[in-house]
């Protein structure tokens, strides 16, 4: 298995990493890493939600950080997005990987 990567930016007190969407799911979840990347499971269609909401919002959510401590930095249509949290520590997104495997 990849290593999920991680990039820290300690001026502004964030990481980003890449998160890998897949819609259509059975629920809402983060579901491990798959290739470098967070895999998260939405429930909703890709062509309903838009692309950008679901996965802030899932972010957001799962490390207990309001949406605006989670910004898009890249992929907005697509599948793969990189994601910058403010507030959180690596070791909280390696666990978070490592429990929902």
């Amino acid at each position: 298995m990849i290593p999920l990567e991680l990039q820290t930016h300690p001026d502004r007190g964030s990481v980003s990493f890449v998160v890998r969407v897949q819609p259509r799911a059975s629920k809402n979840e983060v579901s491990g890493v798959m290739d470098g990347a967070l895999k998260i499971r939405l429930q909703a269609p890709a062509v309903r939600e838009p692309s950008e909401r679901g996965p802030v919002r899932i972010s957001g959510g799962t490390f207990e950080r309001p949406k605006s401590a989670v910004r898009l930095l890249s992929g907005e249509r697509g599948r793969s997005k990189r994601v910058e949290i403010f507030g959180v520590s690596t070791q909280e997104i390696e666990a978070l990987a490592l429990h929902e495997v």
